[in-house]
């Protein structure tokens, strides 16, 4: 009897400490509360396409740093946005500008998800969905949605590697001297940052 109260309150306790990790996240797109310009840019830890940790800190961190978090190569709006900054890309890193893409696709999806697996952009896993969350851009989405995403062929498990179901909210961020220096962001997932705004983000062009 004992052992079984022992279990049930061990079992308890795992549950209450994995509770807390998506319990502040919104059930709707609609009701992120993202950070926002002049707010300190939290530091966070992806992981590259090899499953190597990539860790982020702003306060340390030299120059100007894009972030780009993104749903995944499964998402066909996500693929257009790539595509439309690849001639951006090269200006801002000749800049000076960092480039990290975030995306919810676990670190071996992270390219060959994508139409163009060839694309040569700094992409990163936020499957865990850590750094999503701590940029108030994650939200969960609703079983309906999860189970008619399926009959699309897009199964939101097998892409992350997690049961959480959260996906970013598509968004843009210029993080310099540890503060956030610019930020977009929009719960339509099919309305993208223009390349030219995210040069004009930068500091470049007009």
């Amino acid at each position: 009897m004992l052992q079984r109260v022992a279990c049930s309150l061990i079992l308890f306790a795992a549950a209450s400490l994995s509770v807390p990790a998506v319990a502040d996240v919104p059930e709707r797109a609609e009701d992120v509360t993202p950070i926002s310009v002049g707010d300190s840019a939290p530091a966070f830890e992806v992981q590259g396409k090899d499953g190597e940790t990539f860790a982020f800190d702003p306060v340390s961190h030299n120059g100007k740093t894009m972030v780009i978090f993104y749903r995944g190569g499964w998402c066909p709006y996500c693929n257009r946005h790539l595509a439309a900054l690849r001639d951006v890309v090269p200006t801002l890193r000749e800049a000076g500008v960092d480039i990290l893409f975030l995306s919810a696709d676990k670190p071996e999806l992270l390219y060959s998800s994508l139409d163009d697996e060839t694309i040569d952009y700094t992409l990163l896993s936020d499957a865990a969905m850590t750094a999503s969350r701590a940029f108030g851009v994650a939200f969960r989405v609703d079983d309906e949605t999860v189970e008619r995403y399926k009959g699309f062929g897009i199964d939101l498990e097998e892409a992350s590697g997690f049961d959480h179901h959260l996906l970013p909210v598509p968004a843009v961020y210029l993080i310099e001297n540890g503060q956030v220096a610019f930020m977009h962001a929009d719960a339509d997932y099919k309305k993208r940052l223009e390349p030219a705004r995210v040069l004009a983000a930068a500091g470049l062009g007009t």
